[in-house]
């Protein structure tokens, strides 16, 4: 069994709210609701990725973290809003399963700690934040040009982060620590861990992986190069001092993702050979075909053995979890408390239905890209488009496998799946914009783009 001080969220006793953090809270209220609704995503993002989840407000034992209270001035706005279809493309079928996902596991999770009046509470937080979190995006990010921004401000996030990680590698000290509310800083083998704003050292390096091939789409669209420029060069720099093979992973996950441009059209032999190739690892190794992640190591000082282990407990106890999830996984092994990957942890904590509406939703969002893509087949620098949309959710997938989403990551996430959602609206529905593009070195962009057709989502 997990520590009990984190066994429902942990976090201070009391309130914690550093006098910079409260302003740059009430700042960011006060821009939330009276900017013009393109620009509320600055500093809605600025907002839930710079300050750290630590800073919050304890009341009657109910923490309210700052994102949370920003999420929910994003509820106001979108409720005194007067749009009668606040969303691009109305409540999709993506939206659907996600919310279905948000409220599944709320249940589960609940029924796993007997409705325990602390397991409810630490739920209706999570609750808020992904629903809360998802719904606030969807309000904001409704076309191309919404996506435009929100890349930009991931890009500034990134920038910020980029410096401080530096900083922390130089001085030995995390800025956002004198704000309180940041962990200490990790030091393995001599090597220190760089977090930023982050939790911990793992979702700072994620920020950085995933946000590649969506900046090397910006700066193929040549309207934000030097932001775009400068968010890749943040992302190295995130990747790289944070010292952790899950992150350089995930990335050239993204990466060998965006090389296979040149045969998206023969990506269904692609998955059937990778389907292939697993089945016959599987069938000649000496171990299980995951006992691979046992040997991934590229910074010398990886858990890759804790996470193999993860994903052995996962097969092996399938009939302690699979009903609601199971508090005994920290009887497994050393460490097994810690769920260190995003698919085991939903498993271990949710149970079978919210592991298969995780799949469903990833499942769905490559289905919809696909879609879509030959649909604008032709238009090259609406292809390239999707296709980086794509190899973001496959640096996600991947860094799954290393991290669980603890902290403003998750955010990431449901941005990601916003933006897919917009983006596959406006291919299906024949509004793809107007866009002049730089094409990447290995394409050749057509002249003439074919013409859209229209299928319902």
């Amino acid at each position: 069994m997990e520590p009990e001080n984190i066994r429902f969220g942990g976090g201070p006793s009391s309130t914690l709210l550093h006098p910079l953090v409260a302003v740059a809270m009430l700042i960011s209220i006060v821009l939330i609701l009276v900017l013009p609704r393109k620009y509320v995503i600055y500093p809605t993002m600025l907002a839930l990725f710079l300050i750290p989840k630590g800073q919050q407000i304890v009341a009657a034992g109910i923490h309210l973290n700052v994102y949370r209270i920003i999420i929910l001035a994003g509820l106001l706005r979108l409720i005194i809003s007067r749009k009668s279809a606040p969303y691009a493309g109305g409540f999709t079928f993506m939206d659907q399963i996600c919310t279905t996902f948000f409220l599944t596991y709320y249940v589960m999770n609940s029924l796993l700690y007997h409705m325990q009046s602390q397991a409810m509470i630490k739920n209706t937080g999570d609750l808020l934040d992904a629903a809360g979190g998802y719904l606030v995006m969807r309000f904001l990010i409704r076309d191309r040009e919404d996506i435009y921004r929100t890349i930009k401000a991931f890009a500034y996030v990134a920038i910020v982060c980029a410096i401080c990680m530096m900083n922390e590698q130089r001085t030995g000290s995390n800025v956002f620590g004198i704000l309180g509310g940041v962990p200490a800083e990790t030091v393995r083998d001599g090597k220190i861990r760089s977090q930023a704003s982050f939790e911990v050292f793992l979702t700072a390096g994620t920020y950085g992986a995933v946000l590649v091939p969506l900046l090397v789409w910006l700066w193929s669209v040549g309207k934000s190069k030097l932001i775009a420029g400068l968010g890749i060069v943040s992302s190295c720099i995130m990747l790289y001092t944070c010292f952790a093979s899950t992150t350089l992973v995930g990335c050239v996950g993204g990466i060998i993702a965006l090389c296979m441009w040149p045969i998206r059209r023969y990506m269904r032999v692609v998955r059937w050979g990778l389907v292939a190739l697993v089945v016959t690892l599987h069938m000649v190794m000496n171990g299980p075909v995951w006992s691979i992640v046992e040997h991934i190591d590229l910074t010398g000082s990886s858990s890759s053995y804790h996470r193999y282990m993860l994903m052995d407990n996962f097969v092996r106890h399938f009939g302690d979890w699979w009903l609601v999830g199971t508090t005994a996984n920290g009887n497994w092994g050393w460490d097994m408390w810690d769920l260190s990957n995003q698919y085991v942890a939903y498993a271990f904590t949710g149970g079978l239905l919210c592991f298969i509406l995780f799949l469903a939703i990833i499942t769905k969002a490559f289905s919809r890209l696909g879609i879509a893509r030959k649909l604008v087949e032709g238009n090259k620098p609406e292809e390239w488009f999707l296709w980086c949309l794509g190899a973001s959710l496959v640096s996600h997938l991947v860094g799954f496998f290393g991290i669980n989403y603890m902290d403003q990551m998750e955010f990431g996430w449901l941005a990601l799946l916003v933006i897919i959602s917009v983006a596959v609206y406006e291919a299906t529905s024949s509004k793809v914009p107007e866009v002049e593009a730089t094409e990447p070195d290995f394409a050749v962009f057509a002249p003439n783009p074919r013409p859209q057709q229209e299928i319902k989502v």
